[in-house]
C-alpha cells in the first residue's frame, strides 16, 4: 500500500506491506525488511535488515512523533494535511517540543530559553539503564521554555524542552 507522509516537513512517499509484526518498505531509492515488537504503548523494538532499534512512539494531535537513537522525528500522514488545508497547516503549529521517549533521569540541559538552535544540535541528555541518550532539536527554532533540569526523573512524552520554529 501506497503512504504518502510527512516527515520533518518533507514529504516522501513509501510503499508498506505489513503483516503481523513483519513490514517490507520500499523507498526510491531503498527496500527494508523489518519485523517489530510492541514492548509498551510508546516503545517499539524494531529489527530493519538484522540491526535492533528502540522506538519510541506518540500521538501529538495529528502529529506522531517517533525517537530513535535519540533523533525526533515528526511524522504527518500527508494526504490528511492536504485534505485540511485551507490555507493553514492543519496538525502543525509553530510551538514544538522535545520530549523524553522513555523513563529517564535528565543529566544535563544544552540549551536555556531564547536560544536559537539547529536542526540536530543537541538539547537534553538523559539516562536510561545505565545509557546516556541525547536529545536533539528536530528543527530549527528559538527555545520558548525548558521544562527539567539536571536530576529531574521524567517519563514517557515529558515535555523537556518548548521550541518555537523559524
Amino acid at each position: 500500500m501506497e503512504y504518502n507522509l510527512i516527515v520533518n516537513q518533507e514529504k516522501k512517499s513509501i510503499d508498506a506491506v505489513i503483516s503481523d509484526q513483519n513490514i517490507k518498505v520500499q523507498t526510491k531509492s531503498k527496500a527494508y525488511n523489518a519485523s517489530f515488537m510492541t514492548i509498551s504503548d510508546y516503545h517499539i523494538l524494531l529489527n530493519v535488515d538484522g540491526q535492533n532499534f528502540n522506538a519510541y512512539v506518540w500521538n501529538d494531535g495529528g502529529t506522531k512523533t517517533v525517537i530513535i537513537k535519540g533523533r525526533s522525528y515528526e511524522v504527518l500522514d500527508a494526504d490528511l494535511v492536504e485534505q485540511n488545508s485551507s490555507g493553514e497547516k492543519s496538525f502543525a503549529s509553530n510551538a514544538r517540543v522535545v520530549a523524553s521517549p522513555m523513563p529517564a533521569v535528565v543529566i544535563c540541559v544544552l540549551a536555556q530559553v531564547g536560544d536559537r538552535v539547529k536542526k540536530g544540535q543537541g538539547l537534553v541528555i538523559v539516562s536510561a539503564m545505565k545509557m546516556e541518550t541525547t536529545l536533539f532539536a528536530p528543527f530549527d527554532g528559538t527555545i520558548s521554555g525548558i521544562n527539567a533540569k539536571e536530576g529531574d526523573k521524567v517519563m514517557p512524552a515529558d515535555i523537556l524542552v518548548d521550541i518555537e520554529k523559524d
